[in-house]
């Protein structure tokens, strides 16, 4: 069945998207777009790198800028229950040929870094660094007053073989778009580890590719409010699609590209699944609020353009997904 089971019990414990580190070229434009225009705060600098969070994180980054000559995807952070966990993850990652290795990451606790099947570049933490809580400091909020990291999703060349292994990792799936008919595939898959609807979502694509990450954000004003400071801040081609409202999640949502064409969608309302017998929800690739609950199409470029993962070739999709577009 393309429907994974849930597993309650898997070899080691994820316990939700943590941090992403991307590619930059230039990090002074780079840090003026995510603290100053969407309102991230910046905990750490240097000539190398940038580290930033969420008002609402404790923990001392959940994105890093790192300087380099192309951009890219360098890594997607989880974190996970204990240092117990790492070793288990080590483990199951010998026992299935997964390349894997131990790596001295900045403000972060022992660290296992590894390649999943696919080609994404995935690293895992039990420990961070903490940081004072910035929640109810309201003279430091810009932008639209992100939170908190949400969620990634990838672009994935084998959508249905990347499902099955992280539900095999305890990824449970909350949302699925899948073709018409009795052997209709899934081009599109929400998982989560946290209780919202996704942690990590794949969409029928060349791949692998991120696709975008996403911020949580306390409402749709404030990405309304957005939309109004990029237009008057010189970011207005940087809007992307939206604003709108997901069929999928049920999310308020805005894309938009930082300076290096990174895609950052910033995200509110979508509901719980904590429940350990939540059913998935079926989306029909032909239902138009899918996309958009109120019926329009996504543009070409959010179903073509992502960050590659450096040193990993980008493949076509095992099949292409019928999908409504506008240009």
């Amino acid at each position: 069945m393309p429907v994974p089971s849930h597993i309650l019990d898997p070899p080691f414990n994820i316990v939700r998207c943590s941090h992403a580190v991307l590619d930059v070229v230039n990090l002074n434009a780079s840090r003026e777009f995510y603290e100053r225009t969407i309102g991230l705060h910046v905990e750490d600098r240097n000539d190398q790198a940038i580290y930033l969070r969420g008002s609402e994180e404790l923990q001392h980054h959940s994105l890093v800028l790192r300087k380099a000559t192309e951009p890219a995807c360098n890594r997607l952070g989880f974190k996970v229950g204990d240092e117990g966990d790492l070793d288990k993850a080590a483990s199951f990652f010998s026992e299935n040929g997964i390349v894997h290795t131990f790596a001295e990451r900045p403000f972060q606790g022992r660290t296992l870094q590894f390649s999943d099947p696919f080609g994404f570049e995935v690293e895992l933490y039990a420990s961070m660094e903490k940081r004072p809580h910035l929640l109810r400091r309201y003279d430091l909020y810009r932008g639209a007053h992100p939170q908190r990291l949400d969620h990634f999703n990838v672009f994935a060349a084998e959508v249905q073989d990347t499902l099955d292994f992280y539900a095999r990792l305890g990824f449970r799936l909350t949302e699925y778009a899948e073709e018409d008919g009795p052997q209709g595939r899934i081009a599109a898959a929400w998982l989560h580890r946290k209780g919202n609807v996704h942690d990590f979502a794949l969409t029928n694509g060349k791949g692998p590719r991120l696709h975008h990450f996403a911020y949580w954000v306390p409402g749709a004003m404030n990405i309304l409010h957005l939309c109004d400071v990029m237009a008057s801040s010189g970011y207005l081609e940087n809007i992307e699609r939206g604003p709108g409202r997901h069929g999928i999640s049920n999310a308020f949502f805005l894309y938009v590209r930082d300076p290096d064409g990174h895609r950052l969608e910033l995200y509110t309302s979508d509901y719980f699944t904590g429940d350990h017998d939540h059913a998935p929800m079926r989306w029909s690739l032909k239902d138009p609020r899918r996309q958009t609950l109120w019926g329009a199409p996504a543009p070409r470029s959010w179903f073509e353009q992502g960050s590659p993962f450096p040193g990993q070739a980008v493949r076509e999709p095992q099949f292409v997904a019928d999908v409504t577009v506008t240009d």
